[in-house]
């Protein structure tokens, strides 16, 4: 068997997501060059086994939203997990393993600092010496908004200016690299080479395939790795990474708010502060923090020996810019994990009450004038963000006093020299009762207004969690584990239990910012511990069949060399939340439409429903591509005259889709130019 080996440029094309145009063949006529191997073979199914790799050690990056952080273990001692050294900086009151996730540029577009640095630096600058610097903060976002992302696709500054999206976030991957090698090496008894480390980055679980795929391209360009050894990168699915380890916590180290007697802080009246034993760990946390490494149970939890084969239970990552869900069940004695339900979710991220602070701010000041204060005092607007950020979690339920939000003496000035009138007198004049202005120079913002910023965003996790579990795969949950930064907040926790608290048990790990990270490295020490996963879309490839008349469409009909020919036709290779096992290998034969054909590109589509027939339905995407070419086969030994020819018109071509991993492989192979030299393209869903 030939060996595999990574095309070049020319040979692999990578593709954004494009949606078909519904009764238009002539555009997709042209995408289909191969038609099914008559008589066509069954499809096989079959199970690849994953071979272990001498990796050294783990160093998993969590690329968040709001705040980011990486944390690493040697696979010698993997029971230790060793976070990231304490940043620089920080927000009083604000426990720091993470770093805000915001990026700074400068005017000649060279990298000057990543996180607090940057937020720091950028604050500190002249304002008009700041219009030229280029910030950058939670962007991460924009890969999962852009439903057309490719390698071109650009970041809009604070100030205005575009840089490409693929630059910026290899400059936040090139940051972390440098950090943790520097770490790795320090801890490290021996010489580290670069092979010996698996790097690991997550991903929101909701991501397509190529939102994954350019997080790696970013991986690439920032020297994580060579596009040469793809298998050194795992993108970790960031509920799943939460999940796994969620299966190493004791009774500990977890919140119960099933358990609690008050909701979440409060009596039933809402009345009484919030007082329970969440209080507690957070200062236990807080004070742990000096330490930076984290052991972890050999085996399973205490936690998990309450689980029996078949329990199931739901992860929700409630994180800055999505909030993902993912169902897992049990499987014993071994302690692996099958997905029942394929991954869901969507923007309900904490960044929802950030948008809805800047859209009450429009309604008091004037969109207008928010818009002229964003772009000619960029430093400020980042200032006032972060008053807001730190005093937003403080806020809980039942919170009695007011919430007091320092507005930067340039908003207080720019706004007199705009409007001729000063902040307060704006303030009355919006008729808004639930914010006070004081004269400390602070907007006040009642439990009310706090309520009215904080509702849209948590009413829609909610509902996207009820609505889940009300599916009949999900039905007798034992478990919720909620994780991510945002479940920090008592407001999100005091709803989730109110709505979900009496069918099954919440739990909130400890360290539930970390728990995302912690299961990264996990994972990336055992990728094998999810063993069966839900397929999150329909894929197949667009191929020709012999038209039929009166069972295909009379649009459909293409001649080739005197053929007919029904175009468009999508081959499936898996469904819509079809299961599918780690390393599960779907193997196709195909041949050549056209005789004498010098090359193919194999077209591959997706849907996000199972009803589909032709690569024209509403719906279905082109979400990549593979191309291989096709050398004029050796006439074997003693033929005489067309030998090649006729050879070439049952020429195979197989192609093989690998699912189960958390990113889909696809490889092509001609067989047969295969016994005399590796013709072999291979490709992971892209971007054009």
């Amino acid at each position: 068997m030939a060996d595999e080996v990574q095309p070049d440029s020319s040979s692999l094309q990578i593709l954004g997501e494009r949606t078909s145009i519904p009764g238009s063949p002539a555009i997709a006529r042209n995408d289909c060059s191969i038609t099914p191997l008559t008589p066509s073979p069954s499809p096989r199914v079959e199970i690849r086994p994953r071979m272990s790799c001498p990796f050294s050690v783990v160093v998993a990056i969590d690329f968040g939203t709001t705040s980011s952080g990486y944390a690493f273990s040697f696979t010698q001692d993997s029971e230790a997990i060793h976070m990231m050294k304490r940043w620089e900086g920080g927000d009083p009151g604000v426990a720091n393993q993470k770093s805000p996730t915001c990026l700074l540029l400068t005017p000649d577009l060279r990298f000057h600092s990543f996180g607090f640095a940057a937020r720091d630096f950028y604050h500190d600058l002249d304002p008009e010496e700041a219009r030229h610097w280029l910030y950058f903060d939670k962007f991460k976002m924009k890969i999962h908004s852009t439903s057309d992302l490719s390698m071109e696709t650009e970041l809009e500054a604070v100030n205005g200016r575009r840089v490409r999206a693929i630059e910026v976030f290899a400059h936040a991957l090139r940051f972390f690299r440098q950090h943790a090698l520097k770490e790795v090496k320090d801890q490290s008894s021996s010489v580290l080479e670069g092979e010996e480390i698996r790097w690991v980055i997550t991903v929101p679980a909701v991501w397509r395939q190529p939102a994954k795929q350019f997080m790696r391209e970013a991986a690439y360009l920032a020297g994580l790795i060579s596009p040469e050894c793809p298998e050194q990168l795992l993108i970790a699915l960031e509920p799943e990474a939460a999940s796994i380890y969620c299966r190493k916590l004791r009774l500990h180290q977890v919140i119960d708010l099933s358990l609690q007697p008050i909701t979440n802080g409060l009596d039933a009246d809402g009345s009484r502060p919030f007082d329970s034993s969440f209080r507690q760990a957070r200062e236990q946390l807080r004070r742990s923090r000096h330490s930076r490494t984290f052991l972890v149970e050999s085996g399973t939890g205490e936690l998990w020996s309450e689980l029996q084969t078949g329990d199931k239970y739901v992860v929700a990552d409630c994180g800055g810019g999505t909030v993902d869900l993912t169902v897992h069940q049990i499987e014993q004695p071994q302690g692996t994990l099958k997905e029942l339900y394929k991954a869901s979710g969507g923007p309900y991220g904490a960044v929802g009450v950030d948008l809805a602070f800047e859209n009450m701010l429009c309604q008091i000041f004037g969109e207008d004038f928010i818009q002229s204060f964003k772009a000619k005092r960029p430093a400020a607007w980042v200032d006032l963000t972060i008053a807001f950020e730190a005093r937003k979690r403080t806020a809980s339920p039942g919170r009695a006093n007011a919430l007091n939000i320092s507005l930067p003496f340039s908003f207080i000035d720019f706004y007199k020299r705009q409007r001729g009138q000063s902040v307060e007198a704006a303030l009355r004049r919006s008729n808004m009762n639930i914010v006070k202005w004081s004269s400390q120079g602070m907007l006040r913002l009642t439990q009310e207004a706090m309520n009215e910023l904080f509702q849209p965003t948590i009413n829609n996790i909610v509902k996207h969690i009820e609505l889940l579990m009300a599916k009949p795969e999900v039905s007798g949950v034992r478990f919720l584990f909620l994780v991510g930064g945002f479940a920090e907040s008592p407001m999100l926790q005091r709803a989730v239990q109110r709505a979900l608290g009496r069918s099954c048990r919440i739990i909130i790990p400890h360290d539930v910012g970390l728990t995302i990270l912690k299961g990264a490295v996990l994972f990336g020490l055992d990728p094998t511990v999810v063993r069966v996963r839900r397929s999150p879309l329909t894929y197949g490839v667009g191929v020709l069949n012999r038209f039929v008349e009166g069972r295909h469409p009379r649009d459909k009909l293409l001649i080739k060399d005197g053929r007919e020919w029904c175009t468009d036709i999508l081959d499936r290779f898996v469904s819509v939340d079809q299961s599918v096992a780690l390393g599960e290998v779907v193997r196709r034969s195909y041949t050549p439409a056209r005789v004498g054909q010098r090359k193919i590109i194999i077209n591959i589509y997706c849907s996000a429903t199972d009803d589909v027939t032709y690569i024209s339905d509403p719906g279905v995407r082109k979400c990549g591509a593979i191309t291989l070419d096709l050398p004029e086969p050796l006439p074997p030994t003693g033929a005489v005259g067309g030998a090649g020819a006729a050879a070439s018109e049952r020429r195979e071509i197989r192609a093989t889709m690998q699912f189960g991993d958390t990113e889909i492989k696809v490889t092509a192979v001609d067989v047969i130019s295969n016994s005399s030299s590796s013709t072999l393209s291979k490709a992971i869903f892209g971007l054009s």
